[in-house]
């Protein structure tokens, strides 16, 4: 990420494709936080890069509050509209950058990353997280892949991820976007040595197998419009063409409108301050 710099167009427009774009975190991700954390209903929970609110409001009911916090002001609105649909009314959302914490929110039983972490300045954010962590609390690090699966399964054919991601390249260029800027190496990995440095132990490592999903082409079209790399406004005015391709593209893959695939299992990788 040498050279690329956060702007506030990162996920811009994506905030409304994102929910039915990804692949809901399973229930079983929640089960076993819950049990590894001896998780009773107490504390508080701390998402931090929480859009729309996927991991926030899977967790929330572990916890007396669940705070989400994010810096794309459209993602919390969507996540109060999933919150107030599915009933959570102990979650909160604020707008900030991580970089901004404690930011005056307090302390917490348990702090989530879930797809997030690679877009932050990771040194100063999990240095402050951990000062913000509760006597017994803990980090997890969710290593996930919501977009895409990674293999075939079932009857219908697979979404024909190659192709598409030809067919962005026509209309953006062959070097990723990521807001106003590029990434043509992806974001960063080495997430444990950034939390060793910053004083973590661990971790405990849980690991949650992948599951067949169905999929139709609205959600794979949100799909690609939920990521960094392939945002609405990337387009500009071209978007509508974009679209109408894309959708060309997935019914000819599949006359039925319809997909399967395996998706990637989860891991989740828990620190202690």
């Amino acid at each position: 990420m040498t050279g690329w710099e956060w702007d506030e167009s990162l996920y811009a427009g994506s905030a409304e494709h994102y929910a039915r774009g990804r692949v809901a975190y399973p229930r079983e991700l929640a089960d076993r936080l819950a049990s590894l954390l001896r998780l009773d209903g107490s504390g508080r929970l701390l998402d931090v890069g929480c859009g729309p609110g996927s991991l926030t409001l899977l967790l929330a009911g572990h916890f007396t509050e669940a705070i989400g916090l994010d810096a794309d002001q459209a993602m919390l609105d969507e996540a109060r509209r999933l919150a107030a649909r599915a009933g959570k009314d102990t979650t909160r959302w604020v707008r900030r950058r991580a970089e901004d914490l404690p930011a005056g929110l307090g302390t917490f039983r348990l702090v989530t990353f879930a797809q997030s972490f690679h877009w932050l300045d990771r040194p100063r954010v999990a240095a402050a997280v951990r000062a913000m962590l509760d006597t017994g609390g803990a980090c997890a690090h969710i290593h996930a892949t919501t977009h895409r699966g990674v293999a075939a399964a079932g009857t219908h054919p697979r979404p024909p991820h190659g192709e598409i991601a030809e067919l962005v390249r026509r209309y953006l260029g062959p070097v990723r976007r990521a807001g106003r800027g590029v990434l043509p190496g992806g974001t960063a990995g080495g997430e444990a040595e950034i939390y060793r440095a910053a004083g973590f132990t661990g971790p405990d490592r849980i690991e949650v197998p992948g599951r067949p999903v169905d999929r139709d082409i609205d959600e794979l079209v949100a799909a690609v419009f939920s990521l960094s790399s392939s945002t609405p406004h990337l387009f500009g005015e071209h978007r509508g063409a974009f679209e109408a391709d894309l959708r060309a593209l997935l019914a000819n893959s599949s006359p039925s409108g319809k997909f399967a695939e395996q998706m990637c299992g989860i891991a989740v990788d828990v620190w202690y301050p």
